[in-house]
């Protein structure tokens, strides 16, 4: 996308990962770090080792002085950086910096059952802040992470840009094999059964299956131990068969608890599968609720089943919020819109010499 809206330009990519893998001495130095701060929650299995590697201000400088030394030869060759999420600082001293981001540390406490005990250390979110403040220009993924900068982290608003995020599926949908909208098939895709919010998906399927027992239900990405009737459960399935389950569905349902983006629900809208979902994060820039479909409220089992019940009450409705859903998403969640809006954005702060 960078590459087709900055044509004369060649885009370099850096990945963060592989240059600390070339230097694993400061991973191991960084164990240190680690248990120094989180070594208690760690102990009692609040957190992982894995989840509090990126999150120790020995980390973050680590990072910010490794990508200086790599860029320091030939900076005066770019125009700009580009960072895409916000664990670390890319940002190099002389080359305006851009970050671009479906999330922030402290948007969690936004969600329902998040408590503050379970924020990282301050003085690592300190050094977040300091990205945020540093960028150029911050672009967010969702209306919910722009709140969070500005509200949470103090960004100036002329900083803060939500541009959405494009979709690297066949936007064309699959021809639909689910009798018009009838056959009663609902559809879950997800790797993490608890955080998609899964126990209350099957819960509300029991409620569901009272007034329609020939109800279905799909459950792809993970394999959860359930006792349920009319529940086929795939697992994982390679990324190409993916589309097969959204053929077969007339309802896709992700009662998720966390959600920084979530590209299911643009997946879902793009295949024409009407959706119901809980109205948190990014997913009301998504899910247009009484248009694409129906938004509920976190851990509410019996209003995630009276949104179903609804939908499989009404065929025409699956259809007529499909094709909402469809249109909506390819006008807003599509890699040529996204480049434009960062392609404005940049050129509004660097002059339009850096597109010509």
């Amino acid at each position: 996308m960078l590459q087709r809206h900055f044509p004369k330009y060649e885009v370099t990519v850096t990945d963060v990962d592989q240059l600390l893998r070339r230097h694993r001495l400061g991973s191991l130095f960084n164990l240190f770090h680690i248990f120094q701060l989180y070594g208690g929650d760690i102990a009692r299995r609040r957190r992982t080792v894995q989840q509090c590697y990126h999150r120790t201000p020995f980390m973050f400088s680590r990072i910010k002085t490794l990508l200086a030394d790599h860029f320091r030869r030939d900076l005066s060759s770019y125009a700009f950086s580009f960072q895409t999420q916000s664990l670390y600082d890319a940002s190099v001293n002389g080359l305006p910096h851009f970050v671009y981001t479906d999330h922030t540390h402290l948007a969690n406490l936004y969600y329902p059952g998040f408590v503050p005990t379970q924020v990282f250390a301050r003085e690592w979110i300190e050094l977040e802040k300091s990205l945020y403040h540093r960028a150029a220009k911050n672009f967010t993924m969702s209306r919910h992470i722009q709140r969070s900068l500005l509200e949470q982290y103090g960004c100036d608003p002329g900083k803060v840009a939500c541009i959405y995020a494009g979709s690297n599926t066949d936007t064309r949908p699959v021809p639909l094999d689910n009798d018009n909208y009838r056959n009663k098939t609902i559809l879950f895709i997800g790797v993490d059964w608890d955080r998609k919010g899964g126990p209350e998906l099957a819960a509300a399927f029991k409620i569901v299956r009272q007034h329609h027992p020939d109800a279905k239900l799909i459950i792809v990405g993970c394999s959860p131990k359930l006792d349920l009737p009319n529940c086929e459960i795939a697992g994982r399935v390679p990324l190409e068969r993916v589309k097969d389950y959204y053929a077969r569905s007339s309802i896709f349902c992700l009662p998720t608890r966390l959600e920084p983006f979530g590209i299911v629900f643009v997946e879902s809208l793009l295949n024409k599968i009407p959706i119901v979902a809980t109205n948190i994060g990014a997913l009301p820039d998504i899910v247009e609720d009484g248009k694409s479909g129906r938004l509920v409220a976190s851990h509410q089992v019996g209003e995630l089943a009276a949104a179903l019940l609804e939908l499989l009450a009404d065929p025409e409705k699956c259809r007529r919020f499909g094709e909402y859903g469809h249109q909506a998403v390819r006008e807003r969640y599509s890699w040529d819109a996204v480049g434009a809006r960062i392609r404005t954005e940049i050129e509004a702060i660097l002059g339009p010499s850096v597109h010509s």
